[in-house]
């Protein structure tokens, strides 16, 4: 007989999850990095380019892409997606849930 494997269910924000101060802001720029990196592989845009393009060195989007994006503000990560041809709009609007707290999306 197999013995079940002891887990706990994740909040869906791993930054959250492991305790780290500002974890929304952490989720939030790492959708944003995602949704970079998605645009530059349907491109085919290597790092040298984007760097040019975004106006930053090759190493900054390379550590960008392996997760380090600290260095990065939100707004600059925004620009990066409008410099990557992609509008970016952002809304504002009451809370309607009831039982989950307000949050940070990106579509």
């Amino acid at each position: 007989m197999t013995k079940p494997i002891e887990h706990e269910a994740g909040s869906g924000n791993v930054f959250a999850d492991i305790g780290l101060p500002n974890a929304e802001e952490h989720q939030l720029k790492a959708k944003l990095v995602l949704k970079i990196d998605r645009l530059m592989q349907e491109r085919g845009l290597k790092q040298v380019a984007a760097a040019e393009l975004f106006g930053v060195k090759q190493p900054d989007v390379s550590k960008m892409l392996r997760g380090d994006f600290r260095q990065f503000s939100v707004e600059r990560l925004l620009r990066f997606l409008v410099a990557l041809g992609q509008d970016v709009e952002i809304t504002v609007r009451p809370h309607q849930g009831k039982g989950a707290a307000p949050a940070l999306h990106v579509a």
